[in-house]
């Protein structure tokens, strides 16, 4: 394969590069790790940032459980109690987004530290109020550890596994902690609350020791963070005040238009909800407006302006996909919540089960879980990603329409047991392979950005998706008479969630068809090539121009200006992405490490930035890039590319 016949192939296509597989997009994510690390140190990060997101999740269906527990030592109203579980989501989804950018400017391991730091110290002390208010006020601070945290995770696993299976392993690890999480959580809520003394306060007390646990295994697993001095490090505090109140506002609404005294025609209700709208349409103004100021440094006031906190352009990724994957998160934990919701008051309130009684129940949701991640690791590198995206949410719908026609004089076999199985399936492959996709077209200094945006979807789907649920079982139990059978209510609510399940599906396969596969496969090398690659420190040049040319880039070839002119000059036919380990600021604006030449046009693209650079790659498929992840680069080596390319190109 020729340069000449890359860059054909290249331009041929954005279909080609994003379509057929989506492991060639152009937007590589990744930085290799700072040091060669031991497997075994590989899986405590793994481990550590998986069991952080267990119990993240945890915190919130542990006490879901427990409710009517509480309820009743604490002697409250049904309305108080939704403040015990709405407090929780509320602050960490809400602050998902600022937490993402001070993660990737400020490092992630701190982040992570200090979010974890945060949740020891509320979740414990969640274990002590006799006060309903006092409980509430620690639940909403122990949501922005975890805000936090989530973000903080994924931009460590992200810069921890450059591209390969090891990276599809540790995403796919990651994912399983929500929906485990979930069911972990609903699992120790209730066999705690039942057998333990403490009851309910049991559970804040296992959750406390366990993310202590997980900050220690940060503390020693997770490289340093080593920020690039020349990254702009100011941060779109105003963006993030406008967008945190909105969220604020808008979350508030869905978690209290039911319980408010004229429910949805409240007063205060419909105006908080108009001026939370209002204020998510002006933050996408103000980012609109701080992105372009950012690709045009003659602006007025461009020196005075920091970057946007969320790149709208992010949502025109891979051809609109990437803001496609986040309607597919969104309306599938619409649909997965939803049914999680509904099954404990079901088999609780209309079955009278116990709490306990539920969860063996809910068994079936550990297994699945645990299989589907498997799954993911292993064949992420060769399953369509219309399979898992399309398939994933189509078992969540499937899970939602079994309930929504559940008999219950039948046995657990027909419907509750699948419907256990497919739910957190669907749950399981949609949030694995949303991530590992994400990370793929996520620039490295918007990896926990791109994170937490998308966790800020499945939280606001999570919001939304009982609201939803909720409203319609409110009105159908309108029309139900005293003594009637309430299992249409029931009914009703599950089908709103399978309509969100639909949705989620009709996506998934509309955006992924004929898309590639979004894992890695293990490069396939002999054992004399590894022997000499690890002599030499590096691949081959001759491998690297005669195969793989994936889209990737050559890393610490200096790209001093001279160096880059005579790229331009000699390169006639071919696109060449360089990498440089410690470009100069000439080179690159705003310390970036990437350069991309175009040869052909014989220039840099305007605004010699990764920022334009890279979006120009993503919007034209034009560029073609050479892997060589463990490159050692000399001044001979980088002539000795130069020379090759120079004769492939005049070959071709």
């Amino acid at each position: 394969m020729t340069m000449g016949k890359a860059k054909t192939t290249m331009a041929d296509g954005d279909a080609k590069m994003q379509d057929s597989n989506v492991e060639g997009g152009p937007l590589r994510a990744e930085h290799a790790p700072t040091a060669a690390r031991s497997w075994i140190k590989s899986w405590i990060i793994v481990l550590t940032v998986t069991s952080g997101m267990i119990v993240n999740i945890a915190n919130a269906t542990a006490v879901s459980i427990a409710l009517p527990t509480i309820q009743k030592e604490m002697n409250l109203q049904e309305a108080q109690l939704q403040w015990v579980v709405s407090a929780y989501p509320l602050s960490s989804g809400c602050l998902l987004l600022v937490f993402g950018r001070l993660a990737d400017v400020y490092g992630r391991k701190k982040t992570f530290l200090g979010g974890s730091t945060i949740l020891v110290a509320f979740t414990l002390a969640c274990a002590f109020p006799n006060d309903v208010m006092a409980l509430d006020i620690l639940r909403g601070i122990q949501g922005i550890g975890a805000a936090a945290t989530i973000p903080a995770s994924l931009g460590i696993l992200a810069h921890s596994f450059p591209p390969s299976r090891a990276r599809s392993f540790a995403f796919a690890t990651f994912s399983a902690g929500a929906p485990l999480g979930a069911v972990f959580g609903s699992a120790i809520g209730g066999v705690l609350t039942e057998f333990t003394k403490k009851t309910w306060r049991s559970s804040f007390y296992l959750l406390s020791g366990l993310t202590l646990l997980c900050l220690f295994g940060g503390m020693f697993s997770f490289d340093k963070d080593v920020p690039s001095e020349e990254v702009d490090k100011r941060i779109d505090w105003i963006g993030a005040s406008i967008i945190t109140t909105g969220l604020v506002l808008i979350v508030f609404v869905l978690s209290q238009g039911e319980v408010a005294p004229n429910k949805w025609s409240t007063p205060y209700i419909i105006a908080l909800l108009v001026l939370g709208v209002i204020f998510v349409g002006i933050f996408l103004y103000w980012q609109h407006y701080l992105e372009t100021v950012q690709n045009n440094p003659n602006a007025p006031y461009s020196i005075f302006t920091p970057p946007p906190l969320m790149k709208l352009s992010l949502w025109t990724r891979a051809n609109g996909r990437f803001a496609a994957m986040m309607a597919i998160a969104f309306t599938n934990w619409c649909a997965f919540l939803a049914w999680t919701f509904w099954v404990q008051l079901y088999y609780q309130n209309y079955m009278g089960y116990t709490a306990m009684q539920s969860v063996v129940r809910l068994l079936p949701m550990f297994v699945s879980g645990i299989l589907c991640n498997a799954f993911v690791g292993l064949m992420a590198a060769h399953v369509p990603l219309v399979w898992l995206v399309g398939g994933g949410a189509f078992a969540t719908t499937v899970a939602c329409l079994l309930f929504a026609v559940i008999i219950p004089e039948t046995t657990y076999w027909a419907f509750a047991f699948p419907a256990s199985f497919l739910s957190v399936m669907g749950a399981d492959l949609v949030f694995s392979a949303g991530t590992l996709f994400i990370a793929k077209f996520s620039l490295p200094h918007e990896q926990s950005v791109g994170g937490a945006l998308f966790n800020t979807m499945t939280q606001l789907g999570t919001a939304v998706g009982v609201t939803v649920s909720t409203v319609v079982y409110n009105s159908v139990a309108t029309k139900v008479s005293p003594g009637e059978d309430t299992l249409i209510m029931y009914h009703a609510a599950y089908w709103s969630a399978f309509a969100f399940g639909v949705i989620a599906t009709l996506l998934g396969v509309t955006f992924f068809w004929k898309v590639g596969a979004v894992g890695h496969r293990a490069p396939k090398v002999s054992a004399e090539k590894e022997v000499s690659n690890a002599e030499s420190g590096g691949q081959d040049f001759e491998d690297i121009l005669e195969k793989g040319l994936e889209p990737a880039s050559v890393t610490s070839v200096p790209s001093t200006p001279s160096t880059l002119q005579d790229l331009k000059e000699k390169d006639s036919k071919a696109f060449v992405s360089i990498s440089s380990a410690a470009p100069s600021r000439s080179t690159m604006q705003n310390g970036e490490s990437f350069v991309t030449v175009s040869a052909s046009s014989a220039k840099i693209p305007p605004s010699s930035t990764l920022q334009s650079v890279r979006e120009s790659e993503a919007s034209t498929g034009d560029f073609l890039t050479i892997s060589a992840p463990s490159l050692i680069s000399t001044p001979s080596t980088t002539q000795n590319l130069k020379e090759k390319v120079e004769d492939r190109s005049e070959k071709s």
